[in-house]
């Protein structure tokens, strides 16, 4: 198996990294949807990303040392000529002293390592140190960026002119991340030892002395940003994921490459409070450093999925094993990780730009445990980039990890890290070009390995999974006594979570095991199935069709899936506004789309009121104000434990910002229709017999609203079945495979998105996505 799987990291390394000197070099990066160069000016600016772009060949040198980790030294040789000749680092630009540093500086750094190697044996003979000498050119050229009072670095710099004077456009900023400025002393100490020039060491030496003196004395964390002038903590959250994550990863590494116990000890005493209050096995959520006790959110970054690589080199096997099977949940579940999720594993921010830290600690739990579990692992991120971001002209980024949408982004770090990660992983040690070695602490071989959940058993627990209530003080001291912890979210919901160590004795552990599997059994019962998203669209005058709002089913009452035209009507306000108890306002209701307030009553009560008033469906608007299917997950509403076949009529759900956007319609134009179905029709199709399009009415401003990506490609995660303010019924759980005692709420797995646009022209999918931006920017414009 692992022949056949590296030689497929070879076939798509080689894909994604001819479409880039193909397509966009010299420019920085690819766009892989428009098969072009992203060249920095040129395109519209993305805000922060765009500091890692210097117009300076970044992909290309990035990836440099991949090249020749992957044998593939002819194309390696020739990169290193291009690098040479083409590349000038003295622009007239601003770039990121922290991406510089780890991207091209470390890229220089690792080509001429390589280079050098090579050369040794019999290779490249012709390399006079040039990729070094670029090296401390750039070097000199982040040094200004130092010269605080704090050593501290400013986070930009400008190549030409440095950080001080007009023309540099930088050297104004006060603040930066604490990975920003601790995330330096590999690649300068490497410069230093390279050229006997040790001011590149000292500089990032005192930025880390620094800000270990800065760390919070009790808790022992540090912040995520802080001031390079006073040296005052302006973010007080600490984690593991971003703003602060490499500046763990580099103290450790610093250790290894360097041999200084400073840093080890330094290492230590973070990582004993990282575990102490971060670490909630197999969670690691953001505390405030000052009260540590105190969570700073409910969810975690993508980045912080480096960290059980790190925990790996650490030496502390079992809390890494737990936190990347946890990581896996979430892969399993969106195919990607999310830039950020909660801790029931909902999207919390839907993107996904192909980073390489999950598959970075599989290779490290690899190398530690020798466990093949961890090569399937890795074939599932193969499969998943072929099958959902493999596109003609290389790997495209995710726009939304539940629609399948991309971004026309390839970063540089998916060829020079992913790859690079996907080959040590599947490579055999004679498959290296030289003695690739990695220091990995000792491993304790008794380390649990990943299994799936272990069968309930027999005898029953003394609660039973349909019997909890939430709201019951007995129910809660069984689940304590059990090693069942219960976590009230935000929205209403509750997340499940069993720690087998904090039971009271075996035979409780053993009773919360099996009452977590009835849980998940009783969940997956009344769940039935994830049912994909519904669209509302509203078809009358001036939307005609073209605002399409992302909706939540329910598993009753009317299936739109199997309704080819859906259910079209006008839609009034529901009174009393949260539909629990007979309307006074039937007999407008009668005919009509009611519009409902989420909360005080199950989805089902609301459902059977305005059935009973006459109505032909129903929207529920969420009142947790701010929420918006952008940022989460929909919910699935289910019933209520009763028989809902007397529901008949369609139920959709709508966050807050969605629903706002029917009612501020509602507002203005008084009567408003709409269509309820499984996916937005065409806009052609959703005019009746009797509706013109006025030759003038494009020209309004008022009819231009949003036109929505298409509402079918995306999937709901997440159940709802309770009240808001208690817990009747369970969310979906599901153990996390292979962690033992541990078992978390989960919300199953989605089916496979497909992606596959390949009957449209790239020229038209643009041409609609302009029109629609145009259209989304004058309906915010109308305050619609």
């Amino acid at each position: 198996m692992s022949l056949l799987l590296r030689n497929q990291v070879l076939e798509m390394f080689d894909h994604a990294y001819q479409k880039y000197m193909d397509h966009a070099y010299p420019a920085d990066e690819l766009m892989p949807l428009t098969c072009r160069g992203r060249v920095r000016g040129l395109e519209p600016s993305r805000g922060d990303i765009d500091d890692a772009l210097g117009k300076f060949s970044l992909t290309l040198i990035d990836t440099l040392d991949t090249l020749a980790l992957l044998n593939k030294t002819v194309e390696f040789e020739e990169a290193v000529r291009r690098v040479v000749a083409d590349v000038r680092l003295d622009n007239d630009i601003v770039v990121s002293v922290f991406e510089t540093n780890i991207r091209v500086l470390g890229g220089l750094l690792g080509g001429h390592s390589m280079a050098v190697m090579l050369k040794e044996s019999g290779r490249m003979v012709w390399y006079q140190d040039e990729l070094l000498h670029m090296a401390k050119d750039l070097g000199l050229r982040l040094l200004p960026a130092f010269n605080t009072s704090s050593g501290l670095p400013y986070p930009r710099v400008n190549l030409r002119y440095g950080v001080r004077g007009p023309e540099t456009r930088t050297g104004t900023e006060t603040d930066t991340c604490t990975a920003c400025a601790g995330t330096i002393i590999l690649e300068f100490a490497a410069l230093s030892r390279f050229t006997g020039d040790p001011t590149f060491e000292a500089h990032a030496r005192r930025a880390l002395d620094f800000l270990w003196e800065k760390r919070q004395r009790n808790s022992n964390l540090v912040g995520t940003t802080i001031n390079i002038h006073s040296g005052e903590w302006v973010s007080r959250d600490s984690g593991v994921g971003a703003g602060i994550d490499s500046y763990y990863e580099y103290l450790m590494k610093a250790y290894i490459l360097l041999g200084d116990d400073r840093f080890l000890q330094r290492f230590n005493t973070h990582y004993a409070s990282i575990m102490k209050y971060i670490s909630q096995p197999p969670l690691l959520l953001d505390v405030h450093i000052h009260k540590p006790l105190l969570p700073a959110r409910t969810w975690m970054d993508s980045l912080l999925a480096f960290f059980p690589g790190l925990q790996v080199l650490k030496g502390d096997i079992r809390p890494a094993i737990e936190t990347h099977e946890m990581l896996y949940q979430v892969t399993k579940k969106h195919n990607f990780l999310p830039e950020a999720f909660t801790t029931d594993f909902r999207v919390h921010w839907a993107q996904h730009p192909l980073r390489p830290e999950f598959a970075e600690s599989t290779y490290f739990l690899y190398k530690a445990t020798r466990d093949p579990y961890y090569l399937e692992v890795g074939r599932t991120i193969l499969e998943n980039l072929n099958r959902f971001a493999r596109v003609p002209c290389g790997f495209a980024a995710m726009k939304d990890v539940r629609t399948g949408s991309h971004e026309d982004r390839m970063d540089s770090f998916f060829l020079a890290e992913m790859f690079k990660y996907l080959f040590l992983l599947f490579a055999e040690e004679d498959d290296l070009p030289f003695n690739f070695l990695l220091f990995v602490s000792a491993v304790d071989k008794s380390c649990p390995r990943p299994t799936t959940h272990r069968e309930p058993g027999m005898g029953r627990p003394p609660l039973r999974a349909q019997d909890f209530m939430a709201n019951n003080p007995e129910h809660l001291e069984l689940l304590r006594r059990m090693g069942v912890s219960l976590i009230h979210l935000k929205d209403g919901r509750v997340q499940l979570v069993q720690h087998a160590t904090q039971a009271v004795s075996a035979i409780a552990a053993e009773d919360g095991m099996r009452f977590m599997q009835e849980m998940m059994e009783l969940s997956s019962q009344q769940q039935k199935e994830q049912l994909p998203p519904r669209a509302v669209q509203i078809v009358s005058h001036p939307y005609f069709g073209r605002v399409v709002l992302t909706a939540g089913p329910a598993q009753f009452g009317l299936d739109l899936s199997k309704s080819s035209s859906g259910v079209r009507g006008f839609v009034t306000v529901a009174e009393p506004y949260n539909g629990c108890s007979e309307l006074s306002n039937g007999e407008i209701v009668a005919g009509r789309i009611a519009l409902l307030q989420r909360g005080q009553c199950m989805f089902a009560e609301k459902a059977r009121h305005i059935h009973k008033a006459g109505a032909i469906g129903g929207i529920v608007i969420d009142d947790n104000e701010g929420s918006s299917s952008d940022t989460a997950p929909l919910f699935q509403m289910a019933g209520d434990g009763r028989n809902t076949d007397d529901v008949t009529l369609p139920l959709l759900f709508l966050f807050h910002k969605e629903g706002n956007i029917l009612l501020e319609a509602l507002k203005e134009y008084r009567e408003v229709e709409v269509l309820l179905s499984d996916k937005a029709r065409d806009r052609g199709e959703t005019l009746s017999k009797t509706d013109k399009y006025p030759s003038s009415m494009e020209e309004k401003d008022h009819t231009s609203p949003a036109s929505l990506e298409p509402v079918d490609q995306s999937q709901l995660t997440t159940q709802e079945q309770t009240t808001d303010d208690s817990v009747l019924g369970q969310e979906s759980v599901q153990p996390a495979e292979g962690l033992g005692s541990y078992v978390s709420v989960d919300v199953g797995e989605e089916p496979a998105v497909d992606g596959d646009s390949s009957s449209q022209s790239v020229d038209s999918l643009m041409a609609d996505w302009q029109e629609d931006l145009a259209a989304f920017k004058q309906m915010e414009k109308d305050e619609l």
